[in-house]
């Protein structure tokens, strides 16, 4: 089974293509604007370059108006995470299908099970999640959450999907 395509098309106006160095301080400014408005996670420049080939944008007229990211945590498990699309670009399918490449990566690279941490778990239901205890990511609790200064009060949802 071969890795995604490099380039997805949306409704022909805007493609879907791995993050490049070169995108990261975009990437920075459009995670960071959610992120002070507390609805997800900061991330530092040092952290976006470091896990760059995780990434995907959504790109249109040469401007990044969507990121998302597929996180391998362990032998079997992978996490989207830090979805944000500009708010001038929301509404058109472009976090679905940032999603969707995620999933699709994950499968391609042999992962069974994919989870998110989110606030909006409806949307995640979208595409098969499940609502889980926290606690059942022992990984993501111990490596990343409990470096998190809303950790251990933390309100978002825990969803998993299984692949196969």
């Amino acid at each position: 089974m071969g890795r995604v395509k490099a380039v997805k098309k949306i409704k022909k106006t805007g493609a879907i293509r791995k993050a490049l160095i070169k995108d990261v301080k975009v990437l920075h400014c459009l995670i960071n604007e959610f992120a002070s408005d507390q609805e997800m996670l900061p991330r530092s420049l040092n952290e976006l370059y470091e896990h760059i080939r995780d990434m995907f944008v959504y790109e249109e007229e040469g401007g990044i108006k969507g990121v998302c990211a597929l996180h391998v945590v362990w032998e079997d498990l992978a996490e989207v995470r830090s979805l944000a699309v500009s708010k001038e670009a929301r509404g058109k399918g472009i976090g679905r299908e940032l999603v969707r490449t995620c999933l699709e990566e994950a499968g391609a690279i042999g992962v069974t099970k994919v989870f998110a941490l989110t606030y909006i778990p409806d949307f995640f239901r979208l595409f098969g999640f499940d609502v889980v205890d926290k606690a059942e990511l022992p990984h993501k609790i111990w490596g990343d959450c409990i470096r998190c200064p809303k950790f251990p009060d933390c309100n978002e949802f825990a969803v998993v999907k299984e692949l196969r």
